[in-house]
C-alpha cells in the first residue's frame, strides 16, 4: 500500500487526490458545492452536501487511478478552517447550516469582546488571535444562542462542534471519533496554544459549553478507521488547510514562508518551536504537532483573493471562466490609474476591518473591462505585499523568496507582478497540491511511508522562479496608491 488518499475540503469545493510515495498524483476528483448568502455579510454551508460532495470525490479518484480502499495506506484530511458545525450526537444531523469563515454576523459579538480590554488581551495572548468574526469561538455562541433550545442542549452533552475536519472524520468513521487536531483547534479562539488545550477561562469568556468540544490530537497519528465505502482506512493526518500547505511546500526551517492563492489569501512563516508574538496585527497559530511537540507561525489572512476572479466572472459577467481572467488583463499594459479593495466580507490582515467593503478607485472614461481585469488581480498581490511587510517587521527576518501555492498562483501575470512588488523570488513548484500534499504528507509519515521530514524536503521541486524587474520608485508609487485606495474603503458600514 504506496498510496494515500487526501480529502481536501475547501471553501467552494470538495477535492480529493491520490498520491504514490513518489509525490505523484495518480488519481485526482473535485466537486463544487452550493453557497448560501442567506443575508448581507452571511456565509452558510450545507454540512451534508459537503460530506456527500467529499465522500463522491473520494470514490470518484479511487476510479481514476484504477485503486481499491485497500491499496490506500492511510487517509490525510486539509480542510477550510474556522467554518464551524454543530450536530447531533445521537442522530448525526447538523442543527443548522454551518457558518462560514468568511460569515460576519458575529461582527457585533466582537464590538463587544473588544470593549473588554482584559478579555480581549487574554485571548490574543493564549491564542495567537484577534478577536474577530473570522474565528470560530463567537460562530458557536451564535448558534447556540439562536438555534432554538441549542444552548440547553449542549450544555446537556447532546450536541457536538466541529470545524469541517471533525465533522468529517465523524461521518468517515461513522460517528466514533469525535476528534480535531491542534492546527483546526488553534483557529477557534477557545485554544490556548501554549498549553494546548481547550482553556477553561475562554470557554467562560465565550459561553461555550466544554461538552461540546473534540478531542485534540496531532497532526500525524491514528484518529479512526473509515467505514462504509472507504472502510478499513485508517485516518493518520489532519490539518487546517493554510497549514497543510506550509507542511506541503516543506516550509521546515524558520523564516521560510509559503503564500497560497485560493478564495482567501494566505501567508505563513515558520517561527519555530517557540510562539511568536505579533506587534503588526498578525497571528500567532499552530503550524502542525508532531508527537508532543508543536511548532508555531505567523499567518497573514486576506478574506478575498481568489474569489475576486470569480466575482469577475459571477458578478460582472466579463469573464466565462477564471483563466480568462489572465488573458484579459494582459491586454493592458497596466491598470490605467484603477484601484479595486476587494473588500467584499471586510479587511483581513494587517488592518481587521470588519465593515470595510468593497470599492473601486480611479475610473474614468477611458477605463474598461481590460482595466478592472488587472486592478482585481492587482489587488491580489498588493494585500499580499502588506501582509509580508507585517510579517518582516514581527520576525526582523527579510525573506529570500515566496514559495506559492493555489489556484491563483498559475496566473502567470500575477506571479510576475508579486514578485515585482515584494522584490525578491516567487518560487512555484512543480506541484499546484501543495495543500492536498502536506495533509498526505501528514498522513504519510504516521505510517512509515516516509520516514521523516528530510525525505519528505528531498521530494520538493520548483516549477518556475519569478524573478522582480519593476523599479523600486514605480513600487513606491503603486503602492502609495493602494495605501490611499484601502484607507477610504475602510469603515464603510459605519459612516
Amino acid at each position: 500500500m504506496k498510496h494515500i488518499l487526501a480529502l481536501d475540503q475547501g471553501t467552494t469545493s470538495s477535492r480529493a487526490i491520490i498520491f504514490n510515495q513518489e509525490g505523484n498524483v495518480v488519481g485526482v476528483a473535485q466537486k463544487e458545492f452550493t453557497q448560501h448568502f442567506p443575508q448581507p455579510g452571511w456565509v452558510e454551508h450545507d454540512p451534508e452536501e459537503i460530506w456527500s460532495s467529499q465522500l463522491e470525490v473520494a470514490l470518484n479518484a479511487l476510479r481514476s487511478a484504477k485503486l481499491q480502499p485497500s491499496d490506500i495506506a492511510a487517509i490525510g484530511i486539509t480542510n477550510q478552517r474556522e467554518t464551524t458545525v454543530i450536530w447531533d450526537r445521537a442522530t448525526g444531523a447538523p442543527i443548522s447550516r454551518a457558518i462560514v469563515w468568511q460569515d460576519r454576523r458575529t461582527a457585533s459579538i466582537c464590538d463587544r469582546l473588544r470593549k473588554q480590554r482584559v478579555v480581549a488581551g487574554r485571548i490574543q495572548k493564549k491564542t495567537g488571535l484577534v478577536v474577530d468574526p473570522y474565528f470560530s469561538g463567537t460562530k458557536v455562541q451564535w448558534l447556540l444562542d439562536n438555534i432554538r433550545d441549542a444552548r440547553k442542549r449542549a450544555e446537556a452533552g447532546e450536541l457536538a462542534f466541529g470545524t469541517i475536519d471533525s465533522w468529517l472524520i465523524w461521518k468517515l468513521t461513522g460517528g466514533k471519533a469525535h476528534v480535531t487536531d491542534a492546527t483546526n483547534a488553534s483557529r477557534t479562539m477557545l485554544f490556548n496554544i501554549s498549553t494546548s488545550n481547550w482553556d477553561e477561562g475562554l470557554l467562560k469568556a465565550l459561553n461555550v459549553p466544554v461538552a461540546l468540544l473534540p478531542a485534540v490530537k496531532s497532526s500525524s497519528e491514528p484518529l479512526g478507521e473509515a467505514t462504509g465505502e472507504l472502510a478499513g482506512i485508517p485516518i493518520t493526518g489532519v490539518a487546517g488547510d493554510q497549514q497543510a500547505a506550509l507542511f506541503g511546500q516543506c516550509c521546515f526551517q524558520p523564516g521560510m514562508v509559503k503564500n497560497t492563492y485560493g478564495t482567501g489569501c494566505f501567508m505563513l512563516m515558520n517561527a519555530g518551536k517557540k510562539q511568536p508574538v505579533s506587534r503588526n496585527n498578525l497571528l500567532s497559530t499552530v503550524a502542525w504537532k508532531l508527537g508532543a511537540s508543536s511548532e508555531y507561525a505567523l499567518e497573514g489572512a486576506v478574506f478575498i483573493a481568489g474569489a475576486v476572479i470569480q466575482w469577475l466572472r459571477d458578478g460582472l459577467g466579463i469573464i466565462r471562466s477564471s483563466k480568462d481572467s489572465e488573458t484579459l488583463a494582459s491586454q493592458v499594459p497596466d491598470s490605467g490609474g484603477v484601484f479595486l479593495v476587494p473588500a467584499f466580507s471586510g479587511l483581513g490582515a494587517p488592518h481587521w476591518d470588519a465593515y470595510a467593503r468593497g470599492a473601486i478607485f480611479g475610473l474614468t472614461r477611458g477605463v474598461t473591462a481590460k482595466h478592472i481585469a488587472r486592478a482585481a488581480l492587482e489587488s491580489i498581490a498588493f494585500q499580499t505585499l502588506e501582509v509580508l511587510h507585517a510579517m518582516q517587521k514581527d520576525s526582523g527576518i527579510k525573506i529570500k523568496e515566496l514559495r506559492v501555492d493555489g489556484g491563483a498562483s498559475l496566473n502567470n501575470l500575477l506571479m510576475q507582478f508579486q514578485a515585482d512588488l515584494i522584490g525578491v523570488p516567487v518560487v512555484r513548484p512543480q506541484t499546484s497540491e501543495t495543500t492536498a500534499w502536506g495533509a498526505a504528507c501528514l498522513a504519510g509519515l504516521a505510517v512509515g511511508l516516509w520516514k521523516d521530514k528530510k525525505e519528505l524536503a528531498s521530494l520538493w521541486r520548483a516549477e518556475q522562479r519569478f524573478e522582480p524587474t519593476m523599479p523600486a520608485k514605480k513600487r513606491d508609487a503603486l503602492l502609495n496608491d493602494w495605501k490611499r485606495a484601502v484607507e477610504r474603503a475602510k469603515k464603510w458600514e459605519q459612516q
